[in-house]
């Protein structure tokens, strides 16, 4: 009896033993996403491939979706899976090296950098938009003004009126009092001030220098007499769509904060819920739209994953990325002749329907 009771208690221990192990194994694993991504390298045009067969996709219903993207004015269209390249196509003449404008796809990279200048302790989004760039900046008054954080710029919800294309002074009238109201504007380019002005240097010398330069990104800020518009290649788009769907991460280096990042794409404020820091979030409750104060029941594009993230520019211009299955999808080109919006369109939704006819 007392040899039972101790082979027992030997037993007991080892099994103690066994799940303090697995335990110890299971926690220090890194994120399965994370470690089986490929970041192609910055200095070069190598990126690794993937064949659509090899992921058992429908390659004849890509095909379709391929015909449907030429006959809608797309000159390329890219697919990232796990990193690694499976559909890279251009058409209409244009080519791997052409650049072409992101419109207001680039909002996000404003926020990034905005981002990184917060973690590079310049700025805090949480302060007065006065605090970087000066007072009376607006046409509001100064109590008005001074409810203007950085924080509402990247949600779109200074106050300011938004039908104004032309971001000067004069335009820049108070409708309400910041975060009271949802409007999507142009006046989020007033982050780009406050980053030179926090930095001491110009908005694309820091981009480059802090962002585009450690993802192997190369594209150009086009300074227009109405705002600033980034244009790149098609590979460069897709660097940066990787960069998002690690939350900011770029082959173990955390290039934008990883909790700002989190911030930037989930909700961020009561307005419009569909809506983080310039990000456009899908699967949410309802949603609202540009030039519009309607608010819309349902889900962004309903045929998209609930977890989509997106950049949306003008013309369809799209980042589209689903962190739970490591997706990246670019498509650039000239306007689809879909219902004309300056983010969402009916392109979206129907490319969706096709895109899973695809991968299911």
């Amino acid at each position: 009896m007392i040899y039972r009771l101790f082979y027992i208690g030997i037993l007991f221990i080892l099994l103690s033993c066994q799940s303090d192990d697995s335990v110890s194994v299971d926690s220090n694993e890194p994120n399965p996403t994370e470690a089986s991504t490929y970041f192609p390298p910055i200095n070069t045009n190598d990126w690794e491939n993937v064949s659509p067969s090899e992921l058992n996709w429908n390659v004849d219903k890509l095909s379709e979706l391929e015909d449907f993207l030429i006959q809608d004015n797309t000159k390329s269209f890219m697919v990232l899976v796990d990193g690694k390249i499976v559909v890279e196509e251009y058409y209409n003449d244009h080519t791997v090296n052409d650049t072409y404008q992101w419109n207001s796809a680039g909002k996000t990279l404003v926020t990034a950098t905005t981002g990184i200048a917060q973690q590079n302790g310049l700025i805090d989004i949480d302060n007065k938009v006065s605090d970087y760039i000066g007072t009376e900046w607006t046409s509001a008054t100064i109590q008005q003004e001074n409810l203007i954080t950085v924080k509402s710029l990247l949600t779109m919800t200074s106050g300011l009126d938004d039908e104004p294309q032309l971001v000067i002074k004069a335009n820049l009238v108070s409708l309400s009092d910041a975060g009271t109201r949802w409007a999507y504007g142009n006046v989020f380019q007033r982050l780009m001030n406050v980053v030179e002005d926090a930095s001491g240097t110009e908005f694309e010398t820091y981009f480059n220098t802090e962002l585009a330069a450690k993802i192997g990104m190369d594209g150009f800020w086009n300074n227009g007499f109405i705002y600033r518009i980034y244009h790149s290649n098609t590979r460069s788009m897709a660097r940066f769509g990787l960069l998002a769907s690690q939350n900011g991460k770029w082959d173990g280096e955390q290039i934008v904060d990883e909790d700002f990042f989190l911030e930037s794409t989930t909700t961020s404020q009561d307005i419009n819920p569909a809506y983080g820091y310039l990000w456009w979030l899908n699967g949410k409750s309802d949603f609202m739209l540009p030039s519009t104060q309607t608010e819309f029941s349902g889900s962004l594009i309903p045929n998209a994953p609930a977890d989509m993230i997106a950049a949306l520019g003008k013309d369809e211009q799209r980042i589209y990325i689903v962190s739970s299955e490591n997706l990246v999808i670019i498509r650039m080109g000239e306007a689809t002749g879909s219902e004309e919006n300056f983010a969402l369109s009916s392109f979206d939704n129907v490319f969706w329907e096709k895109f899973n006819e695809v991968t299911n």
